[in-house]
């Protein structure tokens, strides 16, 4: 106990050069444990996506293209699936749900989703989780529109507002279809992935939005009559929603919204982009797949996304690898820092040590001396570095989350993390040896005398 209180009355006596050197240990372990942190996050995002899906089919490209661009909206394909294909696919036996998906346009800088209701009640995300819904429910007709929550969060928009699509992806778009306004009728509970950031409607107002001459009869049903339900269904929702603010109901929809049937969502699509599948069985999905790739109307592709996940983290395995050596190499280099100046300092300090020896201090004393002090700087800039670690994550967490859907996780270091430090307290205490033993032998052969 008296040596740890000398090491630590030590420090204190230079504290210039060691708070430089516990400085540098702390970024290197903050970046570090940043890079581990981001490195598996970013799996687990990527991997809690999708989840229950079988198969994801789309026009034949490459599969991690297929995976990006219809699941993580990154990317675009530049070709599409024809309907009459997805129909004569989803009907075959062994399947047990489809769910059609249409890319392509955008809100303001978020994608645009074109589906049917099957996207609500089949889709799943990270443990088979189901989505659900903030406030308001699922569209019923054409003219509906429901929103991820980070889409509603951002662009501040409530049940009941109308919103305009824009043909194309991104910020920038040359074609907003003013003339075709949708009415939000539900929001989506965060989930973690590019479903927040996505903006949900029924695939028959792709279509109608896309129609040269866009009105009401664009979107129309199979049967006359209920042509005209939709038709007056659709002059008393305009008319309502200028009235939104008075005569509002409790879960914040219009009133007379709640009354909206569900009706036709499909229309007569020629295309769509891509659609998930899911099956009775694995064995069907497995003969599916290779009938898929084998499919002789059109070359279309199959991929089951765990495989394909797989194969992107292999792809980027390499890169993983680098940024795990760059950050064990800022690691070293501040441990060499330290083992630099602990050095540069016993040299300075022979007085000092003479002085011990004089008073009862044995070499192995010293020794210990020097390699607490060691131990010491090592320890704080482990815990400065893990201190700066939580705060970066405060920090850059959100943006993370809006801008690449990479949510990072506050929980304690995992096991793997604070192996890591161990290894970086090992690591400088074995560096405190080099200027202990140099210390030990100046005690040794100095006695009282001071050599200049």
């Amino acid at each position: 106990m008296t040596l740890l209180k000398l090491a630590l009355k030590s420090c204190l006596n230079r504290r210039a050069s060691i708070l430089l050197t516990l400085f540098t240990i702390a970024i290197s372990v903050m970046l570090l444990l940043s890079i581990e942190r981001v490195r598996m996050d970013a799996k687990n995002s990527f991997s809690n996506t999708i989840s229950g899906t079988d198969l994801i089919v789309g026009a034949r490209t490459g599969d991690i293209q297929l995976l990006l661009s219809s699941v993580f909206r990154i990317g675009h394909s530049n070709n599409a699936v024809s309907w009459q294909s997805y129909q004569d696919i989803k009907g075959r036996k062994g399947v047990a749900w489809s769910i059609p998906m249409s890319l392509g346009d955008s809100h303001k800088g978020y994608a645009v989703l074109g589906t049917d209701s099957s996207y609500f009640e089949h889709y799943r995300y990270a443990k088979k989780q189901a989505l659900q819904f903030k406030s308001g429910r699922a569209f019923h007709n054409g003219k509906e529109v429901v929103l991820g929550s980070q889409v509603a969060k951002k662009l501040g928009y409530q049940l009941g507002e109308n919103i305009v699509i824009s043909h194309g992806m991104g910020n920038t778009s040359f074609h907003h279809h003013d003339d075709n306004p949708m009415t939000i009728v539900g929001i989506l509970a965060p989930t973690g992935t590019p479903v927040d950031k996505t903006v949900h409607i029924p695939l028959i107002a792709i279509d109608a939005i896309h129609a040269n001459n866009s009105k009401p009869r664009a979107i129309s049903r199979n049967h006359s009559t209920q042509h005209k339900h939709d038709s007056h269904a659709a002059q008393d929702h305009s008319s309502i929603h200028q009235h939104e603010h008075s005569h509002g109901l409790p879960n914040g929809l219009p009133n007379g919204s709640l009354d909206s049937e569900p009706s036709d969502l499909i229309g007569s699509p020629k295309q769509i982009t891509a659609f998930l599948m899911g099956f009775d069985s694995p064995l069907y999905t497995l003969q599916i797949r290779r009938n898929i790739n084998q499919y002789k109307a059109e070359p279309l592709l199959a991929i089951m996304p765990t495989v394909t996940l797989k194969e992107l983290w292999d792809m980027l395995g390499i890169v993983e690898k680098i940024l795990l050596l760059f950050s064990m190499v800022v690691v070293i280099i501040s441990l060499l820092g330290m083992l630099t100046t602990l050095l540069a300092t016993v040299n300075q300090r022979r007085r000092e040590l003479a002085i011990l020896r004089s008073v009862g201090a044995r070499p192995w004393h010293i020794f210990s001396l020097l390699s607490f002090e060691a131990v010491i700087i090592t320890l704080l800039g482990c815990l400065s570095g893990t201190l700066l670690f939580y705060a970066g994550l405060l920090t850059v967490t959100p943006m993370l989350q809006s801008q690449f859907g990479i949510s990072l996780s506050m929980t304690p270091l995992s096991p793997y993390e604070l192996t890591l430090l161990g290894v970086i307290m090992l690591s400088g205490t074995l560096m405190g040896l080099f200027p202990a033993a140099r210390a030990y032998y100046y005690s040794l052969a100095d006695g009282m005398s001071i050599k200049i």
